[in-house]
Parts: C-alpha cells; structure tokens; sequence
C-alpha cells in the first residue's frame, strides 16, 4: 500500500476498538481495572457497517468503558465470529493499549494482589537501553485481558508518553 507523504494531521484519539470472545466477561475485566461502568451497551445487525470494516456483514455485541480521554470499545462479533489473533508484542500488526498512572508501585502491586498476570517483571527505562534520555526512570509493566490484548502501565518521567 502506497500511502502519500502529505501530512494529514489526526492529532486526537478518541476511542480504541478491541474484539473480544466473550463480551460480558471483557465488561467485567475492564470494569474491575478502570473501576468505570459502560457509557454504552448495545446490538448491532448491519451490511453496510461490516462492508465498511471489509467484512460481509457486521453482527455484535458491544459496550464502551469511557477513561479520561479514550473511550474503550469492546465489541463482540457474533457474525462473522473471528479467530483469536494472539498478539504478541513482537509480531507486525498487534497494538497494546497503556494505562498512564501516577504511582507506578502502589498500581503494580494492587495489580499483583488482585491476581493480575504479568507478562514479566515491571521495568524501568536505564541509561545506555534507550534513547532519547526524555524515557529515563519511566516505568512500564504488562500484561493482557481475558483474549490476550496486550496492555500496559506506566509511570512516565520527562517528556516522555505524554
């Protein structure tokens, strides 16, 4: 795909869209972590809406946890049902979503007692491993939601993950 090097100039969010499995059991998850209720549930039936997504026909459930300055789709496809994409960080294609917190240790730990999975140990960007030094001291642990989206917190330092 040839993509022209003219600026467009999306600068905002405002939601992410995340397949899930089992609707009811991602609303539970992302209420347990955002501590937030669904703005929105609802149904959806529609040709015209799949053909947009370059899918025949667009048949889901979905609900959308509103965070400060994102909304959180959550959408479960009844037809056509997807396939589990297991997105590992490393592979082309997979995207995380990053929670930004005030307090790195206390949320880690939290995370941890309430028997949130990481996928390894917390980190903390050192001198010599990343450039610019903007990253230093910033922390970052992750870990998925119940279909293996990846997901991130992280206690910036600088000017690094506005």
């Amino acid at each position: 795909m040839a993509v022209s090097s003219t600026a467009i100039g999306l600068t905002r969010g405002a939601h992410v869209g995340i397949s899930v499995s089992d609707l009811d059991v991602s609303i539970a998850f992302y209420q347990a972590l955002t501590g937030r209720e669904p703005v929105a549930e609802g149904t959806m039936s529609s040709v015209p809406f799949g053909r947009s997504q370059g899918l025949p026909v667009a048949k889901l459930r979905y609900a959308t946890i509103n965070i400060d300055g994102l909304g959180i789709d959550l959408i479960e496809f009844r037809d056509p049902v997807g396939e589990r994409t297991n997105g590992a960080a490393n592979r082309p294609g997979s995207m995380h979503l990053c929670f930004k917190v005030d307090d790195f240790g206390t949320v880690h730990r939290r995370m941890k007692e309430a028997g949130y999975d990481f996928l390894g140990d917390d980190y903390t960007f050192i001198a010599g491993e990343v450039t610019p030094d903007a990253a230093l001291g910033t922390k970052v642990a992750y870990f998925n939601d119940p279909d293996g989206t990846n997901l991130e917190i992280i206690e910036p330092k600088g000017g690094f993950a506005n």
